[in-house]
């Protein structure tokens, strides 16, 4: 086969696979996940952007959208302090979150904070399992605090307008993860509100989805 037939067939052959190309896609190619978006890119809004956790403004230099440029003007001075290597991939390790607003974009998550559920150990607010038809979240690292929202409510509002009040009884480590603490998963990112069942089904999400764009407040 000349390399004329060759370059056609590896067209071909990334044309086809779908998933791949989600996996390098750049600046507002459309995505679903987080890690459909190459390096230092997030998927917001179904569009890849500027990673607010790492503070890059590729998309905005390259005369993007400006989708994730807010976000990344809101996280200035949460910068990275060094990355986890685990299953063949490097994860950024955060100890602070963007600045708390009256409406702080996040990305909610879900977690399964039973015994034995994908939630690892029990929540660190109060070291006991809790059942997911409560309404509960844990926060990345920075929001979390130190437990100084531990018991309080914070206020969750979706893009389709609904609200639900819950209560932060957990951490989501932005710092540690890959072990059995962590049920095995990588850190978080910094901006994640990671909910119970009961907070998906009240904002009437899909869970299946995984990843939902959020904003939240203190109660």
């Amino acid at each position: 086969m000349g390399n004329l037939g060759l370059f056609s067939s590896l067209t071909l052959l990334l044309v086809s696979l779908p998933h791949l190309n989600r996996a390098i896609s750049s600046c507002n190619d459309p995505c679903r996940t987080l890690t459909d978006c190459q390096a230092q890119l997030i998927c917001i809004n179904e569009k890849c952007s500027d990673d607010p956790n790492l503070d890059t403004h590729i998309c905005s230099q390259e005369g993007g959208s400006g989708g994730g440029r807010d976000l990344a003007s809101s996280s200035k001075g949460c910068h990275s302090i060094g990355k986890l290597h685990c299953k063949g991939k490097s994860f950024p390790q955060f100890k602070c979150s963007p600045p708390v607003t009256s409406s702080t974009r996040a990305v909610l998550t879900n977690n399964d904070f039973t015994k034995g559920g994908s939630g690892g150990d029990p929540s660190e607010c109060d070291g006991q399992f809790h059942d997911n038809s409560d309404p509960i979240v844990a926060l990345s690292t920075g929001w979390y605090n130190g437990g100084s929202r531990c018991g309080k409510m914070i206020q969750i509002t979706a893009t389709n307008g609904r609200s639900v009040l819950a209560k932060v009884v957990d951490e989501c480590d932005s710092v540690n993860g890959c072990d059995k603490e962590h049920a095995h998963l990588p850190p978080c990112h910094n901006n994640i509100v990671d909910g119970s069942d009961a907070v998906w089904h009240a904002l009437e999400l899909d869970i299946n989805v995984g990843e939902e764009p959020v904003t939240w407040s203190d109660a």
